[in-house]
């Protein structure tokens, strides 16, 4: 076994030379895992530290680094590369103490004196900054504290407080100076301005650090900070919101990372002060004392912090701790009706809020089992409330049904079924009270979204539903019963010989909903029923148009997305998903269809006016009306509303308007390259997709640096490695090998990073494609590639054919693929001369392919042809022999005559061979020139 291993660090060691880090990381692990001699996994666990260091990843690289030290104490390189690894983690007092004894033990190496003068005026800095920062801090609390100073002065101590408070100095001064007892002063404080000053002092203080996030947790208490949220102050209750999902970061990265603390000393696990947090947010929920403001705060922290972040952690006890101890608390939230009874406080999200949160925590289920128990928990309750005497607690039960349809809709449809339930939700649409119409026609609406239970309530509510709509004083009602006609009008979907209603019938309650959104004076809630209506009508091809004619209402319909109701995200998003078809259509076999004919199987139908042309129009108008600034402010609204599912809709609906080359300038102006970035990180797996698509699309045609300014353009790279994957298709294969060229020409630090994300080998892989242009695309992002040290080194491998494709693909007929291969054959060979000599090996054609340059009509491949022969001169007399010898040296003759000045590059080349001919001996000069003969 130890030979085994041993074999593996010697592979381990010669991948590391040819900088291919990530195998050698790999042969490193592999050999740990067998080797049974401590010594030898002492240097192992060095070699890897090296790895972990060229990879970034310095936490690895020191936690290895130790584990060597801890067998060896002597080895000196384990010592400098944990030295290396302290000093990027910010821990400079213990990498000076490292690397001080490297140089006691090599005084004369210059490496180690390197680092410790470095070290040395680091910390020396550090001491400066802090003993600056200390006195600013003192005097800002010597303000702060004072109540007889001037207010503006106290504001102005507060903001400046806020800056220091982000660096890691200040932070860390205001900490140690007692500084969180001021804070929850200024907390108590009436004072809007100080409150909002000491929560965001708070956010800078917990960022990323682990150990003072507990130590404020424990000091201030969840109380007063949920307190603080539940303000009726909207600014003051999101700002306490941002701060406690700060802490939440702060303490589950702390689990996952095992952070230690500045000073190393272990910290005590936070699973205890995360699940205080938590049941604090639960408790907030039903309190009537909590704003509504306060209360969405609560449930969206619930979104974000409680279920899994991916299926591959197998955890999902949170979870089901949230459902033992709060699932009925979120119920009573539910289940509110704002105008029936003296409950909690409510805003127009929240009980879409409620949706969300209930559909996250049943999808973070893992078994039948724990979907039975939820499924169980919620159908007691709504029995419990429906089977009483009390209107109030009957018009609970049906309000509860509603959100859960609207959320994990399983289980909606469970509680649905109940015994006289959806009876009793038919009969109170005819209430003459109109909150009990409002909150049955609610119902019904949501009932309808299956195709059965949809033809049911055709058939039982349809005319009730119109009754409503034609008869009802108020307005309220007039507006849900229009929507609930709109859905069941649309059960057919895009199939054009599958419609509900008569001929004209659905054009005629897409005009009511246009003029019900335009019409201003209403309040917003109806506004957004509206919406929902097209969103369901907006499935006929002739809605949409009529939509995107109608400029006013659909400027209407983008300021309702900028508004403070969320829940009409979705329904916006729906509907511009709708008028542009970005939707999947699966296009049936022609023979499949055939047969279905055949056996009068119904097939579906595409409306005429969802053809191409006709797109490509209601794209343009809506790019007129400025659907792209809608949805930039879409992106930005942080709310359980804004679901995984919503910016699915928004990434598809970006893929479309950047489908045109023409329109992608219009829409990078107006922030929709910007707008991308987080739906590729934050969407449901096939909207990442579709907004890393986009992104490609605009990355192809645009220049990527006025595209993505700054950092943003390194944002973009991830997303289109990930279209690098077997079950994207061509298209998108094709599209980020395009946009991953351009990238890679700019510069050397996109290059890295593409590096970085593993894209080279599934580049290489591309290479290999049978599909033409995906085989050039790929070969012409290695060509830029290959202007990277790291790639290059790949080429100079033993026993790889990386060169030999190259070579082979410079003789190929595709003439794409050959100034591809061809290009990164003259780049190679002229930073690597090593590399020239290898070039008669790979094949025995290579001094026909070679020719075969030199002849062709293009002039780009002229000038690679030229230039490789120049460098394989230049590199090798052998090998200049042979060209001479061969019919290289009369086209190399013809090519010096040339007196097109669109080939001066070519003839300079040209030139540049022959007279390395000439030192070497090979032919001679005359009077008139060169002489085309070889001596």
């Amino acid at each position: 076994m130890s030979q085994d291993s041993s074999a593996l660090r010697e592979e381990g060691n010669n991948h590391f030379k040819a900088g291919d880090v990530q195998q050698a990381l790999t042969c490193y692990t592999k050999a740990l895992k067998i080797s049974d001699c401590p010594s030898e996994s002492a240097v192992l666990y060095r070699n890897r530290s090296a790895c972990y260091l060229k990879l970034e990843d310095y936490t690895k690289a020191e936690e290895d680094a130790t584990k060597s030290l801890d067998v060896d104490p002597g080895d000196i390189k384990a010592r400098f590369r944990r030295a290396q690894a302290l000093q990027k983690l910010g821990r400079l007092d213990q990498a000076f103490m490292d690397v001080q004894k490297c140089a006691q033990l090599e005084p004369k190496n210059k490496a180690f004196q390197d680092l410790l003068r470095q070290l040395g005026a680091q910390i020396q800095q550090k001491a400066t900054q802090l003993s600056s920062t200390d006195s600013r801090v003192q005097q800002m609390f010597k303000l702060l504290l004072d109540s007889s100073a001037p207010i503006a002065d106290r504001q102005k101590a507060a903001q400046n407080l806020v800056v220091l408070s982000r660096e890691d100095a200040g932070a860390e001064q205001i900490f140690r100076n007692d500084g969180v007892k001021l804070l929850q002063n200024l907390l108590e404080s009436k004072q809007e301005e100080l409150i909002l000053s000491a929560l965001r002092t708070l956010v800078g203080l917990c960022t990323g650090h682990q150990s003072r996030t507990m130590a404020i947790v424990n000091e201030l208490g969840m109380e007063r900070l949920c307190g603080v949220m539940g303000s009726s102050a909207s600014s003051v209750s999101l700002s306490a919101c941002h701060l406690l999902q700060v802490m939440f970061e702060a303490l589950t990265e702390g689990m996952k990372k095992r952070i230690r603390g500045k000073d190393e000393a272990i910290l005590p696990e936070p699973s205890r002060e995360l699940r205080s947090m938590l049941r604090h947010l639960l408790d907030m929920l039903p309190a009537s004392s909590v704003s509504g403001a306060g209360r969405d705060s609560a449930i969206n922290l619930l979104v974000k912090q409680v279920p899994r972040k991916s299926v591959k952690n197998p955890d999902n006890s949170l979870s089901l701790w949230v459902i033992d101890q709060g699932l009925k608390k979120i119920l009573e939230v539910a289940g509110t009706v704002a105008e029936v009874e003296n409950g909690p406080p409510l805003t127009e999200n929240t009980h879409m809020s409620c949706s969300v949160l209930l559909n996250k925590l049943y999808d973070d289920l893992k078994s039948d089992k724990e979907r039975e128990n939820f499924s169980k928990l919620c159908e007691e309750y709504v029995q419990h409330h429906f089977m009483s005497s009390s209107m109030e607690r009957r018009l609970r039960a049906i309000q509860t049904v509603s959100v859960l349809l609207q959320g994990p809709s399983d289980v909606g449809n469970v509680t649905l079924e109940l015994s006289g339930l959806m009876d009793s939700v038919i009969s109170l649409c005819a209430s003459e009270d109109i909150v009990q119409q409002q909150v049955a026609v609610e119902a019904l609406i949501h009932a309808a979204g299956k195709a059965k239970r949809a033809s049911f309530i055709t058939a039982n509510g349809v005319a009730l539903l119109k009754e409503l709509y034609k008869k009802s004083q108020n307005d309220r009602i007039r507006v849900r019963a229009l929507v609930g006609l709109c859905k069941l009008g649309s059960a057919g979907g895009t199939d054009f010989s599958m419609k509900q209603f008569a001929e004209g019938s659905t054009l005629k309650l897409a005009k009511q909903c246009r003029k019900w959104l335009c019409n201003e004076s209403l309040p917003p809630a109806s506004r957004r029923w509206a919406i929902e209506g097209l969103a369901y009508l907006t499935l006929d091809a002739d809605v949409k148009e009529d939509l995107v004619e109608d400029k006013k209402a659909l400027q209407a319909m983008f300021e309702l997305a900028k508004s403070e109701d969320k829940t009409v995200l979705f329904a916006v998003g729906s509907t511009l998903v709708n008028c542009t078809n970005s939707y999947d259509v699966e296009k049936p076999d022609p023979q499949m269809v055939e047969l279905a004919k055949y056996a009068k199987q119904h097939v579906p139908e595409e409306h005429p006016k969802d053809g191409q042309p006709f797109v490509e129009q209601r794209v343009v108008k809506l790019l007129e009306a400025g659907v792209v600034s809608a949805l930039v402010c879409m992106v930005k609204q942080e709310s359980p509303a804004m679901t995984e599912a919503c910016r699915e809709c928004i990434a598809r609906v970006i893929l479309a308007l950047v489908e045109r080359q023409e329109d992608r300038g219009l829409v990078v102006a107006q922030g929709g390259g910007k707008a991308l970035l987080p739906l590729v990180s934050e969407s449901t797996d096939r909207g990442k997709i579709k907004a890393a698509q986009a992104l490609a699309k605009i990355t192809i045609t645009s220049n990527p640096e006025i595209a993505f300014p700054g950092e943003r353009v390194y944002e973009v790279v991830r997303p289109l490695v990930s279209l690098l994957a077997l079950d994207c298709s061509m298209l998108q294969n094709f599209e980020a090998l395009m946009a991953l060229t351009n990238l890679a020409g700019i510069s050397e630090r996109l290059r890295q990073k593409i590096i970085k994300e593993k894209a080279v080998p599934k580049i290489e892989g591309y290479m290999f494609e049978e599909h033409d242009m995906v085989r050039a695309a790929s070969t012409e992002c290695m060509c830029n590639l290959a202007l990277s040290t790291e790639v290059q080194k790949l080429y100079l491998a033993a026993e790889s054919d990386r060169l030999k494709l190259l070579v082979l693909y410079s003789g190929e007929d595709d003439e794409r693929l050959r100034k591809a291969a061809s290009g990164t054959l003259a780049v190679l060979t002229g930073e690597m001369p090593e590399l020239c000599t290898r070039i008669p090996d790979t094949t025995s054609h290579w001094l026909e392919i070679l020719q075969a340059l030199l002849l062709s009509e293009s002039q780009d491949l002229r000038h690679r042809g030229v230039v490789i022969v120049m460098n394989i001169m230049q590199a090798d007399k052998s090998l200049a022999e042979k060209l001479m010898e061969s019919e290289a040296l009369e086209i190399l003759s013809v090519l010096t005559k040339t007196d097109d000045p669109k080939q001066a590059s070519v003839r300079k080349a040209a030139q540049r061979c022959l007279d390395l001919a000439l030192e070497y001996g090979l032919i001679r000069s005359n009077e008139s020139g060169v002489n085309g003969n070889s001596i």
